[in-house]
């Protein structure tokens, strides 16, 4: 009996790990395939090469995001860099700031992961008040419900941000040195329904009150332009399956100068804020698929979009109760506007190619400086839009997973949100603070494609569900 054949469309849970990358990391795997299996951290041969690797790996991802790369630490995913940013970050602040036995605040969005919103309640165990900023309708944080969240937790001394950036001072001048908001944290684009946030506006907003930024960005990374810099953020995470690299890697960012307590502690590796054998496999697959990713972007970003488009068009016109979440449409599609609405110029630190000098756009040593130039100076207006590989639906009358279930049987491969919520009884609590009703958000499904969704996927999951949808 032939095997029924495969469309998969789920690529924001994950995305098949690509062969060019499979060949980049065998040597570092195993004996056979080259002498790589060293300690990155021992002094002889064996140990020198895995440690070659891994900083060139570093100085591809670096190089990506423009950073430097003594600014990116590698983890095991974007979960532990979430984790280990948002506690890091915020211990740092009572710690060096003096607010060891004060009530800080962490502003957040009620539209986070989970590997954001978990870390947060622990947060709020240990004293610390967190609010989670709505989304509107279209899951856009607004900079206006931000700047009101910021106005209301208040600023302790007017002065603290000014004064910590032009001190000087590296790490001592901590930013968020007599304010009461320790750390902002919103996500570049979200993983259920796409919706690309303005970061520059919100991080200078931030900023302004003496707030350290931080932002899930395992989403973006590869899709579209993203660059640290020109966003002006203190930290973001990434991880590596999301693009075809292998599971069980990620990264975060974090800016020179920027106060931050390590999290996992032992023998000092990443510069002392990550301990634990590196995963130089790991490692070199992620640097090898953000390249391939890279080299690939604006050529892919039209090509899925229009893909997107084409199946939006085909499920609305089964007039089988289906709608549209969010219309990611309406907002149309170009390289350049998605990464406009993220306040980044197109085609800027996107080099997969390692430079001569390490230092790719500043000093490795210069310390943090959050800007607190007006809002409206940094990004002159918000252009809405999302990301290119991703529609999400609701279908009256139905329930997600026995959608799920029977278009799995038809042989297409989607989701109802995020994997990590695989087994909940709940609606997505992101739909839920987008204000869909439950009943709607109950028969939600998840499509997103990737670099080898194909004409034919589309026409597999349109036909199958017009089958389903009959029943």
């Amino acid at each position: 009996m032939p095997k029924t054949p495969r469309h998969y469309l789920d690529y924001a849970a994950s995305a098949p790990l690509r062969p060019e990358v499979l060949d980049a990391m065998l040597p570092w795997l195993c004996g056979p395939y080259g002498d790589g299996y060293g300690n990155a951290n021992s002094l002889y041969r064996e140990g020198k090469a895995a440690r070659q690797a891994l900083d060139e790996a570093r100085l591809v991802l670096a190089q990506a995001i423009g950073a430097t790369p003594p600014e990116v630490v590698f983890t095991s995913g974007g979960t532990e860099s979430n984790n280990a940013l948002i506690a890091g970050l915020s211990a740092a602040w009572r710690e060096r700031g003096g607010h060891a036995r004060q009530t800080g605040r962490v502003i957040s969005s009620a539209i986070e992961h989970h590997a954001v919103l978990e870390p947060l309640k622990h947060l709020k165990r240990d004293g610390l008040k967190v609010e989670l900023l709505r989304a509107d309708r279209q899951g856009f944080v607004q900079p206006e419900a931000l700047a009101a969240a910021l106005a209301a937790a208040g600023a302790v001394a007017g002065t603290g941000a000014l004064a910590a950036a032009g001190s000087g001072t590296g790490a001592a001048a901590w930013p968020g040195a007599g304010h009461s908001v320790a750390l902002v944290s919103i996500m570049a684009a979200n993983n259920e329904v796409g919706s690309l946030q303005d970061l520059s506006v919100l991080a200078a907003l931030a900023h302004g009150q003496g707030a350290i930024f931080h932002s899930d960005a395992v989403q973006i990374l590869g899709k579209l332009p993203f660059d640290v810099q020109q966003l002006n953020i203190d930290a973001a995470s990434f991880s590596a399956h999301k693009l075809g690299g292998p599971k069980g890697v990620g990264a975060f960012y974090l800016r020179t100068g920027t106060p931050f307590s390590p999290q996992a502690l032992g023998g000092g590796q990443e510069m002392g804020r990550r301990s634990g054998t590196q995963n130089v496999a790991g490692a070199v697959g992620f640097a090898r698929a953000l390249a391939l990713s890279l080299a690939e972007q604006q050529a892919q970003a039209k090509r899925l979009s229009d893909l997107r488009d084409r199946l939006a068009g085909e499920l609305l016109a089964l007039d089988a109760g289906i709608e549209l979440t969010v219309d990611p449409r309406a907002a149309g599609f170009t390289a350049e506007t998605a990464a406009a609405s993220q306040g980044v110029a197109q085609g800027t630190s996107q080099s997969a190619t390692p430079s001569a000098s390490p230092a790719t756009a500043r000093g490795a040593n210069q310390a943090a400086t959050p800007n607190t130039a007006p809002a409206a100076a940094q990004a002159p207006g918000h252009q809405p839009s999302y990301l290119p590989n991703l529609l999400s639906l609701l279908i009256a009358g139905h329930e997600s997973e026995s959608l799920i279930m029977a278009l799995d049987k038809a042989g297409v491969a989607v989701s109802s949100g995020s994997a990590c919520s695989t087994g909940s009884l709940d609606p997505s609590h992101v739909l839920t603070a987008l204000g869909v009703p439950r009943r709607a958000a109950e028969g939600a499904l998840r499509i997103s494609l990737g670099y080898a969704s194909t004409s034919a996927d589309i026409d597999a999951l349109v036909a199958a569900l017009k089958q389903i949808l009959r029943r």
